[in-house]
């Protein structure tokens, strides 16, 4: 029981959710490392949506919107923490949900699929079922991808994603959005946009920047994607961290 007047009280709720989805076959052991990874880093960040992550989320939303085949890449620490608010974003944008997994299982994968419908998902791509094709560049488990779904998406959003498979989507074409609390991951510095921020915080602001947003001209949503520099914006993130602690950063 983790009563709600303990300091690290939001904190320690995400850690017992992704305890409870790695009980549950939806979440790999080594998902529960890549918590505690991005927990350190949240924890530098000051734990809140700084500014830069801010600008981010309006690039993604612009992109998102203008995109003719959407995407949404969820793997299993993504379907731990926000399963609902995935599918409230796929709904908003018409776009697909796609599961993808470093360490995959039929379990898992299985486990995933019937934790989404029960957020509401209707057609979920990246099941046991369906045709898969191979991601150039890639081997195994994780080098296939629905053929309907990331294989031929213009724009993909893949929260927490591997290096490996980010570099290998941009060599593909795609514009990749990706969720990373470390700006000096190699998934950070390959995406096309990255928000450097926690998922539970960055999916319902995307959904939020996304309704903003839906009624804007395409020509402005051009000019808000192309008006985004991720060096310059992973840059920001760096500095922040940097400066918080010596108490010269404002958020």
């Amino acid at each position: 029981m983790i009563h709600n007047d303990h300091p690290r009280y939001e904190s320690l709720k995400l850690r017992a959710k992704v305890v409870e989805a790695y009980k549950n076959g939806i979440l790999a052991d080594s998902g529960m490392i890549a918590h505690g990874r991005g927990e350190a880093f949240d924890y530098l960040l000051g734990e809140k949506t700084s500014s830069n992550a801010k600008k981010a989320i309006k690039a993604s939303a612009a992109a998102l919107i203008l995109a003719k085949n959407p995407v949404i890449s969820v793997n299993g620490n993504t379907a731990a923490l926000v399963p609902n608010e995935i599918v409230t974003l796929a709904d908003e944008l018409h776009a697909k949900i796609e599961i993808n997994l470093f360490h995959r299982t039929h379990e898992r994968v299985s486990n995933i699929e019937k934790l989404l419908k029960e957020a509401g998902a209707k057609n979920i791509l990246g099941t046991d079922q369906e045709e898969k094709v191979s991601i150039r560049g890639l081997e195994g488990p994780r080098a296939t991808t629905s053929k309907d779904g990331v294989y031929i998406a213009d724009v993909v959003l893949v929260p927490l994603e591997d290096g490996d498979r980010a570099e290998a989507l941009i060599k593909l074409g795609k514009l990749l959005i990706t969720i990373d609390l470390n700006p000096l991951s190699r998934t950070a510095k390959t995406a096309t946009i990255t928000i450097v921020d926690n998922i539970v915080r960055a999916v319902p602001n995307l959904i939020e920047a996304v309704k903003e947003l839906s009624n804007v001209d395409p020509t402005t949503l051009h000019q808000i994607v192309k008006g985004f520099n991720n060096k310059k914006n992973l840059q920001e993130s760096l500095q922040k961290i940097s400066k918080k602690h010596t108490g010269k950063v404002k958020t």
